[in-house]
């Protein structure tokens, strides 16, 4: 990565530019501007999300915005209302309120008169998220997006539900932002600032609960998601993404549905792919600006001739949680769905159906065979705690949050394996997987994870997928199974782009517990299934097609480390009473930031817990620490949350505690809980 100091436009910067909405409430903006804006207007660029510009994203703004106000942009970095030095209060995500001061802000950056009157919107998830949603809103100034790690679906594909299936991060993300929005402006920016502090407290919301309760894809999911309306989206979107993060699928969606639109998927984690891992790196901000340049500009560059859609395609190498780069290719498609892709319908069928009887060593498995399958007899019954090496759901590093080998998982999974390739096969796409089966169970999911299976028996997940069998109808108006009544459900596993070495084989791996990826069901379950097939995207194979620019960043931020982090993560079996455990610790140290002297810090913790036989001990335990201090002045937030079940209730408790100095100044709990309708 390349650090950049000089640009073709010197800068000036305003670190608490006041955005007064119609309701008088006042935004607080970091403002990146070239000097001479003033008699020389250019367009704006707008990043508006509520993790707090003076400490929070701090440290990746200063690599972006004077990159790209250095090109002749004034880069906007927003605090959302209710978070960091902005006012107001914050009630959830992508509320019709937030969304309605982001068109406000925009028509308000239109008007400056250091603004050509053009505006272009960025972000990386949430940020990603509210570009979408407020291109979605038709805002006049509005030109152009940029969105990384995003969703056009906010049921079907974001951090609460996937396939109609509760996810575990539906609570973690509850107890993030217990935490994150319990947090002070600075003092140095708000002499109020302890009268907006114990505001915020007293009006914090615990959203986990409320988010579980919503079973359905109801109308509250709907507002946000853009995939309701692909016809609103008026604006060229340059849509990113990551194999390691679980927004993939939306470059596919984006790029299929919003005409002019371009996207890129990277090998990365949740991040800005100048600074992700796994490696490679690439020069987003130069696309950045490029990207600017043609829709807020009008420069003649070309940007809308690229191709529709690159995809770094994954290359077979072992198991690794935390790799730092991955073998791939860059795959360019001038038109996506690609006329290089076609269909291969693999069907399930029993071992004995392999061609000479050759059954490979390791887990029982059944066959992927040439055709459509036949009658199959076979059941899906998983312990509880399969998933251990899931990964996170957006991994942000290197500390093992990847998925790890899934050898472990598949002993315990009804398995298909393939033919050992004699020639490698590329795979780009979302591949899709029917079923026939009977539950012996009202409620209940069923997993799906297509992995790369090496000569040495490792194996790697290329792509998985979920589906509540209470939603086999219908998202909106999900409803029970009836035990023993055979059914036929078909759904999609994520999007990928992967060539499989010769000499491995493909796997497909079936379970009906996934944790803690995916809160369990109110009861083990059996699934018999008896019948099924494969259906995967086959790329007609490529070299590199695409040389991304190298990664080039503005200088970074000035600070200090005065106390080093530290991380661990472990799996850990407890022999006497046979709980399984997954534990997460992050501190993240403390550090000053030597421009204006914040000194912050953050620790938290994570337990995952569940029994192999009884899905009703599933437990997790989140704890989060938030500190900042300048001089004599100090505060500390502690956030801590736990979610627990019965057959019939999901219980999610809180507790979030606030202190100035050593002196208790805020306590408040939480007890809720949530019927269990079908999850």
């Amino acid at each position: 990565m390349t650090t950049r100091t000089e640009f073709p436009h010197a800068i000036v910067e305003e670190p608490d530019m006041g955005i007064v909405m119609s309701d008088g409430c006042r935004l607080s903006a970091r403002v990146w501007m070239p000097k001479d804006a003033g008699v020389n207007p250019v367009p704006a660029v707008l990043e508006y999300i509520p993790y707090r510009k003076r400490d929070g994203t701090l440290p990746r703004d200063e690599l972006m915005h004077p990159y790209v106000a250095g090109h002749g942009y004034a880069c906007v970095r927003v605090d959302m209302r209710g978070n960091g030095d902005s006012e107001g209060l914050m009630a959830d995500e992508y509320t019709i309120q937030e969304l309605a001061d982001a068109c406000e802000v925009i028509e308000w950056l239109a008007e400056q008169p250091w603004c050509s009157g053009t505006v272009g919107m960025m972000g990386k998830s949430w940020g990603g998220f509210n570009c979408l949603q407020t291109a979605f809103l038709q805002p006049p100034a509005l030109k152009a997006v940029i969105s990384v790690c995003a969703t056009t679906d906010r049921f079907a594909d974001d951090i609460h539900y996937r396939g109609g299936c509760l996810l575990g991060e539906n609570f973690g993300w509850g107890a993030v932002m217990l935490s994150y929005s319990s947090r002070p402006p600075d003092p140095l920016l708000r002499n109020d600032w302890r009268e907006m502090w114990l505001e915020r407290l007293r009006a914090e919301p615990w959203l986990a609960p409320v988010w579980a309760d919503l079973q359905e894809r109801s109308e509250y999911w709907k507002h946000g998601s853009i995939c309701e309306d692909y016809g609103r989206m008026q604006v060229p979107v340059l849509i990113w993404g990551g194999w390691a993060d679980s927004y993939m699928n939306t470059v596919a969606a984006i790029v299929e549905n919003v005409p002019g639109s371009k996207g890129i998927v990277g090998p990365w984690v949740h991040q800005y792919p100048h600074t992700a891992v796994p490696g490679p790196k690439v020069g987003f901000l130069q696309e950045a600006v490029r990207w600017w340049d043609r829709w807020l500009k009008g420069v003649a560059n070309g940007a809308e001739e690229d191709p529709a859609y690159r995809a770094y395609m994954l290359h077979s190498e072992p198991p690794d949680a935390s790799p730092k780069h991955r073998a791939g290719h860059w795959v360019a498609e001038a038109v996506w769905p690609s006329a290089r892709v076609t269909r291969r319908l693999l069907g399930l069928q029993t071992a004995a159906s392999r061609p000479g009887g050759f059954t490979p060593p390791g887990p029982p498995v059944g066959y992927l065979g040439t055709d459509e399958g036949g009658a199959i007899s076979g059941q899906i019954a998983t312990p509880q705690h399969l998933g251990m090496n899931a990964g996170e759901f957006f991994p942000m590093g290197l500390n093992a949050e990847m998925p790890g080998d899934q050898r472990g998982d598949d002993a315990f999974s009804l398995c298909f394996d393939g033919d050992v390739l004699e020639a490698p096969l590329e795979l780009l796409g979302a591949a899709r997987v029917k079923l026939r089966l009977a539950s012996d169970k009202a409620l209940g999911f069923v997993v799906a994870r297509l992995c790369d299976v090496g000569p040495d028996g490792s194996s790697v997940r290329i792509a998985h997928g979920m589906f509540n069998l209470c939603h086999r109808e219908s998202r909106e108006t999900p409803k029970p199974m009836v035990p023993g009544e055979e059914l036929e459900v078909c759904f999609a596993l994520d999007q990928m782009a992967y060539r499989v070495s010769a000499g491995h084989r493909l796997r497909l791996a079936f379970s009906n517990s996934y944790w803690p990826f995916v809160w369990p069901s109110p009861e083990a379950g059996v699934l018999t299934l008896t019948g099924g097939s494969l259906d995967l995207p086959v790329h007609e194979g490529s070299g590199t097609e695409w040389e991304p620019p190298v990664a080039e960043t503005a200088t970074p931020w000035a600070h200090r480390v005065l106390r080093e982090g530290k991380a661990g993560r472990r799996i850990e079996t407890e022999l006497l009473t046979g709980i399984h455990r997954l534990i997460v610790e992050d501190d993240l140290g403390d550090v000053e930031n030597l421009t204006h002297g914040l000194i912050t810090g953050e620790t938290m913790s994570e337990l995952w817990e569940i029994g192999a036989d009884d899905p009703t001990s599933a437990r997790a335990v989140h704890v989060w620490e938030q500190r900042l201090s300048r001089g004599d002045w100090g505060v500390r937030t502690r956030a801590e949350s736990e979610m627990t079940c019965s057959a019939t209730e999901l219980r999610m408790t809180a507790k979030l505690t606030a202190w100035e100095g050593d002196r208790l100044v805020f306590t408040r709990d939480w007890d809720e809980s949530v019927e269990r309708r079908f999850v």
